[in-house]
């Protein structure tokens, strides 16, 4: 479950839209959560507009989560050059961090090698790192599914390429500790993507829901991979309110189990 604080969510809660509303939002979000879904997905702009005092509601939020068994996943999209994107892996993935994921979310703008950082720190800290390669929104596809012109990728999309990058990484038995983001409402052919490169990798797949997808299309969306595809939800749910998410929940993960059998 996504945990996005959105202005509009907070106002329907009852609360300000101010660092205390969103510690009051997150922590009855995390906590109608707990044992109804394995991880969550904070969205960390959403806390981030509120500088330190949304940073400390994370740690919170985040302490919580983790006495109550749940995967956090942080949902912070970082991608950098060298030093940069290392202090990034460090704030998000290192043990004993006040930030401290389970996984978090990059991009790879400036190529997949530059995130060997953050993916040797998640390697020897028993993490895990999602890297967008197709999104569902609506100026994305130019560039995504644009051609390489040359190297080892030639021929193939900016998305495939990362796919590709992606996965040779995950040197593991099974599933990796890397993999992928891709939105629920893509087309994959469009992206230059064949669902069957996607079987054995770890994805991440937002977009169900208030986007438009829907859980009982799953496996038509994501194929065989369905089985190793991290469906989150969001908007769709939090919007019922704090009382009716544990319930909105297993109904989702009733339809979700009924997919990747």
């Amino acid at each position: 479950m996504g945990v996005d604080p959105h202005p509009f969510l907070l106002e329907s809660w009852g609360l300000s839209n101010d660092a205390h509303g969103v510690r009051e939002f997150a922590l009855r979000a995390v906590d109608a959560a707990a044992g109804n879904v394995g991880m969550i997905k904070p969205q960390i702009a959403f806390f981030e507009r509120f500088g330190s005092a949304g940073y400390a509601v994370l740690e919170e939020s985040f302490a919580l989560a983790r006495s109550a068994g749940l995967v956090i996943i942080a949902d912070v999209k970082r991608g950098d050059l060298s030093s940069s994107v290392d202090a990034y892996g460090q704030a998000w993935l290192t043990p004993g961090s006040p930030l401290e994921a389970d996984a978090m979310t990059a991009v790879a703008y400036q190529g997949v090698s530059e995130l060997s950082g953050p993916f040797g720190l998640a390697r020897s800290a028993g993490k895990g790192i999602f890297v967008l390669a197709a999104t569902s929104n609506a100026s994305a596809r130019t560039i995504q599914s644009a051609r390489i012109a040359e190297g080892e990728h030639e021929g193939a999309t900016v998305a495939a390429s990362v796919v590709r990058d992606v996965a040779a990484l995950n040197t593991e038995s099974g599933l990796g500790s890397f993999g992928v983001v891709m939105g629920a409402t893509v087309d994959f052919a469009d992206f230059g993507i064949d669902s069957g490169e996607l079987v054995d990798l770890p994805i991440l797949a937002p977009g169900f829901g208030a986007q438009g997808a829907q859980v009982e299309q799953a496996r038509d969306l994501y194929g065989a991979a369905v089985a190793n595809t991290i469906v989150t939800v969001s908007r769709s749910v939090l919007q019922e309110g704090a009382s009716q998410i544990p319930a909105e929940l297993r109904n989702l993960r009733s339809q979700l189990r009924e997919q990747v059998r």
